[in-house]
C-alpha cells in the first residue's frame, strides 16, 4: 500500500496474495500519437509561423528623422532584416583618413601678455565681473564712485598717525556728540 509495504514485503493486494496484478486490455494495445497531436502547447502552427514585426523610433538632436527596425521572428529564431542607421544597436566604423602623412602638428605656444591699467579697467566693467561679490556689480559701480568722490575731496594732513588698538577717534567722536 505504501512506501513501507513496498520496501518491507512487496505490495500486497486486497486479498493478500503476492503475485502481481495482470495489466488492463487498454495497456497491451499500445499507441502512439504525432508530435503535433501530443504536445499540450496549444496551436502549434501558430507557434511555427514566423512574424515581421516593425518597430518605429523618433529622431533625436544628434541623429533627427524617424528610425525604423525590421524583424523576423519565429518561435526559435529572429534575424534582423532592416535597420535604419543612427539606431543604438549597429555600429558602422567610419574609415578615418591621416592627411597628414605622419607630420607633428606644431605646437601652440600662448604667454601672458602684460596688461595696462587702463585695458584692465575696461575688461572689469563687464557684468561678469564680481559675481561672486556680495551685492553683485551694483555694489561694485557704488564701490568706484564712492572711490572717484574721495578721490576728488582734498585729503585732510593734520590727521596724526595712531597706533592700533588706540579708541582716540572714538573718545573724539563720543565729545562731538556730547556738545
Amino acid at each position: 500500500m505504501g512506501l513501507l509495504d513496498r520496501l518491507l514485503g512487496g505490495s500486497k493486494s486486497v486479498t493478500g496474495s503476492n503475485s502481481p496484478a495482470k495489466p488492463a486490455k487498454a495497456q497491451e494495445e499500445a499507441f502512439f500519437l504525432d508530435a503535433d497531436a501530443s504536445s499540450s502547447m496549444g496551436n502549434v502552427e501558430f507557434m511555427r509561423r514566423s512574424n515581421t514585426i516593425r518597430r518605429t523610433f523618433p529622431g533625436t538632436a544628434d541623429n533627427p528623422g524617424n528610425k525604423e527596425m525590421v524583424a523576423e521572428v519565429a518561435s526559435m529564431e529572429a534575424r534582423l532584416e532592416k535597420a535604419t542607421p543612427g539606431l543604438g544597436g549597429a555600429v558602422q566604423q567610419e574609415q578615418q583618413l591621416n592627411l597628414t602623412g605622419g607630420v607633428p602638428k606644431p605646437v601652440k605656444k600662448t604667454f601672458a601678455e602684460q596688461m595696462s591699467k587702463a585695458e584692465l579697467d575696461q575688461r572689469k566693467k563687464g557684468s561678469a565681473v564680481g559675481v561672486n561679490i556680495p551685492g553683485g556689480p551694483a555694489a561694485i559701480k557704488a564701490d568706484q564712485e564712492q572711490q572717484a568722490a574721495t578721490q576728488a575731496q582734498p585729503q585732510i594732513s593734520s590727521q596724526q598717525q595712531t597706533k592700533p588698538g588706540d579708541i582716540g577717534a572714538f573718545k573724539a567722536w563720543a565729545k562731538d556728540l556730547n556738545s
